[in-house]
């Protein structure tokens, strides 16, 4: 449980946060963590969480925990 953060005031896996991020299901995903910065849009606090679309491809997702802005990084 130590794993899973509160997004939107909804309680997100580290897959079900990617998924967010990714808009479809990924591979698999590491720990979520806090990233060093803030939201663009709110100001609030950004999680990050690492993860592998495809078999081929690991990209670094980042998502706001209070309002819709989310970004990748490949």
């Amino acid at each position: 449980m130590a794993d899973n953060r509160v997004v939107q005031g909804r309680m997100v896996t580290p897959a079900k946060l990617a998924e967010i991020i990714e808009g479809e299901s990924v591979m698999d995903a590491e720990d979520i963590e806090e990233a060093d910065r803030q939201c663009p849009d709110c100001g609030s606090d950004v999680l990050e969480v690492g993860y592998m679309p495809s078999v081929t491809a690991f990209v670094t997702g980042y998502k706001c925990q209070e309002c819709d802005w989310k970004a990748r990084e490949e």
